[in-house]
């Protein structure tokens, strides 16, 4: 798997690509595991690496088997079928997001839309949203990450994002919307807004540099004030954050990482933070977030890394 992820980062990069190939020589049980990891990716729906010669690489036929080397594949076929079955749960939900959503960026991407009633919205990496602009009515859902609106008024068609459990409901205005795990953060930089959560609570008539976070599971919204010009400030390659827990930092650096972010140290995850972080160098962001708390990053493969306080 760590050699078709590699191919679909560099698909030109033929080191990798002699790579591969010598890595595919050196035993039968290689060339297995690689059809087996194709045959997952397929599953998922993704595309052949461009390599197709690499597509067709098969094991050796017709080869007696030592029975400690079939033992080794049998402990490598259930590794390979928990990965899969792994890959299947995660991409499930990325199935669902490409479905619903209108606009997406991917890991690290940011982008700049205009919206057919002249809203510009400005996505963060790994955002996606679903629009809904009629006659009637300007609806927009923040389906993942963070997204810093610009909202051209109409006084007629009031403009409502939903995220989470949050709604916001402007005139004209710009503001910045943060869907994370366990919360929505709204920030107003310019203009006024309404907001409700889930429940009863709403906070009306936010002011610029107000700051406002909607708890998913209790619809509790919790109230401060940050810098205006530090709202939306990922759009310059920084993330600002005040008073948040480490877990909803973790998940919005991961829109900007290329690896996988575990953090299984709950303790570790629920701990709060202020600070400002460079997006540009997502590895050394981590770090500095972590530290300070006793965290370390351990980077497992150029795919994955882990971090914990242990």
């Amino acid at each position: 798997m760590d050699w078709l992820l590699r191919l679909k980062d560099e698909p030109q990069c033929q080191e990798a690509v002699r790579g591969l190939h010598a890595w595919l020589e050196a035993s039968e049980d290689n060339r297995a595991a690689w059809q087996a990891a194709l045959r997952t990716w397929q599953l998922l729906g993704e595309v052949k690496p461009q390599y197709t010669d690499l597509w067709s690489v098969k094991p050796a036929e017709n080869v007696v088997a030592h029975p400690a080397l079939r033992r080794r594949r049998w402990i490598a076929g259930v590794a390979l079928a928990a990965v899969a079955a792994i890959a299947v749960v995660l991409a499930g939900p990325a199935l669902l997001l490409r479905l619903q959503a209108d606009v997406m960026t991917a890991t690290g991407e940011s982008r700049l839309v205009t919206l057919a009633d002249g809203t510009e919205v400005n996505l963060s990496g790994g955002s996606a949203i679903g629009v809904d602009i009629t006659a009637e009515g300007r609806r927009v859902r923040l389906l993942a990450g963070e997204a810093f609106f610009d909202v051209a008024h109409d006084a007629a068609r009031p403009f409502t994002v939903k995220a989470g459990g949050a709604k916001v409901v402007v005139l004209g205005t710009a503001f910045d919307v943060a869907l994370d795990p366990s919360s929505t953060t709204v920030q107003l930089a310019r203009g006024v807004v309404g907001l409700s959560g889930a429940v009863a609570s709403s906070v009306t008539g936010m002011a610029p540099g107000d700051m406002a976070t909607v708890d998913h599971d209790t619809g509790e919204i919790l109230h401060e004030t940050v810098p205006v010009g530090e709202i939306g400030a990922w759009r310059n390659g920084l993330l600002f954050v005040n008073d948040v827990a480490v877990e909803s930092v973790v998940a919005r650096l991961q829109r900007y990482h290329p690896a996988w972010i575990s953090l299984p140290d709950r303790a570790l995850a629920r701990q709060r933070v202020t600070g400002l972080y460079d997006l540009r160098d997502p590895d050394r962001a981590l770090r500095a977030l972590v530290q300070p708390l006793g965290g370390k990053v351990r980077t497992v493969s150029d795919y994955l890394r882990v971090v914990s306080r242990f």
